[in-house]
């Protein structure tokens, strides 16, 4: 990956969703978060790298004590297509979860292959009870042994490789301030 090539692949793609649209999102998905929350003491566990922009909006927005922790777990490792399992790269401090109300926070669900296998850490390293939520939920893409849904789901998106917001195109383009649909010529 070049920075001409990543400049092409921005160039290309095709806008799904603004920056106002993602942060009426936030707004929505906060509003019901501090109804939910506001008296549990939650842990916010944000799923790296590209839920730290997500867990970033939303912990501006909540009203309420929490803390914050982070996972980084994936079965993309940087390319378009997710493999068939779950790669740990960090593990959240077990005390930080240990009988406390999780907020598992990441920047979409697709398959939701990775969720699940975090959701069921977090219940087997004894967290009083897991909540989840995502900025995109790509309801069409989701596997059948996946997670089938968010607690707190800010946009449904349709079934496209998507950029933007903390989602990435191979690493890159996490930081543009929207969210795009990756032109077909450029899903290698």
């Amino acid at each position: 990956m070049t920075p001409a090539f990543i400049q092409e692949v921005f160039a290309k793609a095709t806008l799904l969703h603004s920056h106002d649209d993602i942060m009426k999102a936030f707004d929505g998905m906060a509003e019901k978060m501090q109804v939910e929350l506001a008296d549990k003491n939650p842990v916010l566990l944000t799923v790296m790298h590209g839920g730290l922009m997500t867990a970033s909006e939303l912990a501006k927005r909540l009203n309420f004590p929490l803390e914050m922790d982070y996972v980084h777990a994936t079965r993309y490792r940087g390319a378009t297509k997710g493999g068939a399992s779950v790669h740990w790269i960090h593990e959240p401090a077990l005390a930080s979860i240990r009988n406390r109300h999780v907020v598992i926070v990441d920047d979409i669900l697709d398959g939701g292959i990775t969720l699940s296998a975090i959701i069921e850490y977090c219940m087997g390293n004894g967290a009083a009870k897991v909540y989840t939520a995502v900025l995109l939920d790509k309801t069409e893409a989701r596997d059948p042994e996946g997670w089938a849904k968010a607690d707190f789901t800010g946009i449904e998106t349709e079934n496209f490789y998507v950029f933007g917001f903390g989602l990435d195109y191979h690493e890159y383009l996490r930081n543009i301030p929207a969210i795009y649909k990756v032109a077909s010529e450029h899903m290698l």
